[in-house]
């Protein structure tokens, strides 16, 4: 597995393709799909988005809570294909990478494209598994979301896969 540190450059954005098993370290933020709309409407509304979107990772997940002495609960992937409406404006803005489970439709993956974006799969059913490589949360907006709200992760050696490349690859478009 590869070592991939975030945020991710160009040159290693460039370097993935589409298969690769890959152990994510550095800053995620987490968002799905009430975050998403709220995001949306600031953009509409020209105000700033709560972080800095350019070259970040959005996490599709809602974590349960967490345990006494734990940093987070379970923390699986969610569907991607309910964020795909959001992923055109977003990739315009500089958002480098999303990590979620399963297709992207085909507006989401020709902005991806455009973008230079990566798309990222995580183990669905795996959430347990998963939140033991989130090392830190903090919240940062959208806090009467609860589980949805948006949340800035640590993650150290967060496995993956990337299910789709700069180049166009998609992992679920593979042909025998």
């Amino acid at each position: 597995m590869r070592k991939i540190t975030l945020p991710l450059d160009e040159e290693t954005k460039k370097s993935l393709h589409a298969g690769d098993a890959v152990l994510l370290s550095g800053v995620i933020y987490t968002a799905r799909d009430a975050a998403h709309k709220k995001m949306h409407e600031l953009i509409k509304e020209g105000k700033p988005l709560p972080f800095e979107i350019r070259d970040a990772a959005i996490y599709y997940v809602g974590p349960t809570p967490a345990r006494p002495g734990q940093v987070i609960g379970s923390a699986g992937p969610t569907t991607s294909g309910r964020m795909d409406p959001y992923v055109p404006e977003l990739a315009e803005l500089g958002l480098a990478a999303t990590i979620g489970k399963g297709r992207r439709n085909q507006k989401a993956k020709e902005a991806m494209l455009k973008h230079h974006m990566i798309y990222f799969v995580a183990g669905g059913g795996a959430g347990a598994l998963l939140s033991h490589s989130i090392v830190k949360r903090e919240p940062v907006a959208f806090e009467e979301l609860l589980a949805e709200a948006v949340m800035r992760l640590t993650v150290k050696d967060f496995p993956c896969f990337v299910g789709f490349d700069t180049e166009g690859n998609d992992i679920y478009d593979c042909h025998e």
